[in-house]
């Protein structure tokens, strides 16, 4: 019987609570370690590792979410893949194996070039940036370069075998993912609490990453290249690769884009901010950004678990499921961010003097604009997701231009107006609320309301 896409019921919407539950428990667990053995600056120079980490990844340039937006039509069943729209499809059309064999193929060879290129550049520019960062660091400077070292290796291994990611998510495979990345998140916490204690700073935490990283590879490839797939593929002509990353390619480098805008508008201040203030206030705005990262990704669960699914809606032209899904998925992002946010507002600051910490959330006032702007994005940026789905990107030049703007009024604020953490708060919010924040959402909602006019 031919492989399709794993349905996705309530079973696997509870699996990916239960998963994110337990991935933000047991950063919750590893936080207070972190925060009670490191010092501010520490924790700055942490906050900046995770920046460049996700900096890094930009260099997928969109490659991973169209990779697995077409490995899901592949599975519904598609023939050919297109530069723009879905080649429609029926729910019992067999799937393509040499089609997806040379998908598999194309995304080989792309990320194989990606790793060598972000060895190159994190070997020079990386290594001189850090370098500048650590003549005003006063902490162990030798524990720093370490951790610098294991950064590069894990952000190479990482975008080596980044597809596996795509393959699992295309493929619907929401419990199992959910399973490997909660068992590779208890090995990343055991072992750095472990080597926290042994004082190893900020190497503990990078080499328990790339154990944990290394160990959810080696599980995904077992669960997705299952014996039945092999045997298929071992028997299917192989498409030619060049073919498909030509028809990738082009909504790819719109979604790479779109992705750059994206680390401009919600990343950028970090490291732009790094210039202008101290570690102890980067640290201070980090570690309140990462919580609030924490509770968008609660946020977007349903989101994240049925974006095959929409994928497939599209293919098969399916609008009543369309619409459902997404009352689901901004429901649930509205409702995880009013309550969760309430409990932050009040009882935040008390969770951190409760384990001692050395460092501290941003003062209520900056919380509630910051909460107010992150559902902003979170919102519009789902309603991205259901356009994308169609395999159409017209938003990767407004994000540009969100990006751009962010940059400009950061250096302005931070330079001229020397707002301080103020100013890293309302850049993004302003090139965001101009544009971005109501497009989107009102481009999906008018989308489905045509439609349910036509029934």
């Amino acid at each position: 019987m031919a492989e399709k896409i794993e349905n996705i019921g309530k079973r696997e919407i509870a699996w990916s609570y239960a998963g994110t539950a337990f991935m933000i428990g047991a950063g919750v667990l590893l936080l207070p370690f972190i925060l009670h053995k490191m010092s501010q600056e520490t924790v700055g120079v942490w906050n900046i590792f995770q920046t460049i980490t996700f900096l890094v990844l930009l260099l997928d340039f969109g490659f991973r979410p169209t990779f697995a937006r077409n490995i899901s039509y592949i599975f519904s069943g598609v023939k050919a893949l297109q530069k723009e729209g879905v080649v429609q499809t029926t729910a019992d059309a067999e799937v393509d194996y040499s089609l997806l064999k040379g998908t598999l193929a194309a995304m080989r060879r792309f990320y194989r070039w990606i790793a060598i290129t972000v060895f190159a550049l994190l070997a020079t520019a990386g290594t001189a940036y850090f370098y500048y960062i650590l003549q005003k660091y006063t902490g162990d400077k030798q524990d720093a370069m370490i951790a610098w070292v294991l950064l590069i290796a894990i952000n190479c291994y990482n975008l080596y075998t980044l597809y596996y990611d795509a393959l699992l998510t295309g493929k619907g495979y929401v419990k199992r993912c959910q399973q490997i990345n909660m068992l590779g998140q208890a090995v990343y916490i055991g072992l750095a609490i472990g080597l926290i204690y042994a004082g190893l700073g900020l190497t503990a935490i990078v080499a328990s990453q790339l154990v944990s990283t290394i160990i959810r590879r080696v599980l995904t490839y077992r669960v997705f290249f299952t014996p039945e797939l092999k045997a298929h593929l071992a028997v299917a002509d192989t498409q030619d690769p060049k073919q498909i990353l030509g028809a990738i390619t082009p909504n790819a480098i719109k979604i790479g884009l779109t992705q750059l805008g994206g680390f401009l508008v919600n990343k950028s201040a970090i490291l732009i901010g790094s210039a202008f203030l101290t570690l102890e206030e980067v640290a201070c705005y980090g570690i309140t950004l990462q919580v609030m990262d924490i509770l968008a990704r609660c946020g977007t669960v349903f989101y994240q678990s049925y974006l095959p699914k929409l994928a497939q809606c599209r293919a098969e032209n399916d609008m009543n499921g369309l619409k459902r899904y997404y009352l689901l998925c901004t429901g649930s992002l509205l409702l995880i961010f009013a309550v969760g946010g309430l409990m932050w507002i009040f009882l935040g600051d008390w969770a951190l003097d409760l384990i001692g910490s050395q460092t501290h959330f941003v003062p209520t006032a900056m919380l509630c604009v910051m909460l107010l702007i992150s559902t902003l994005e979170h919102n519009h940026a789902v309603s991205a997701g259901f356009i994308m789905a169609d395999n159409k990107i017209p938003f990767f030049i407004p994000s540009l231009v969100s990006g751009a703007a962010t940059v400009l009024l950061l250096w302005l604020f931070l330079s001229t107006f020397h707002w301080g953490i103020w100013g890293l708060i309302l850049a993004p919010g302003i090139a965001q609320i101009a544009y971005q924040n109501w497009k989107w959402p009102s481009v999906v909602i008018k989308e489905l309301m045509s439609e349910g006019m036509k029934e």
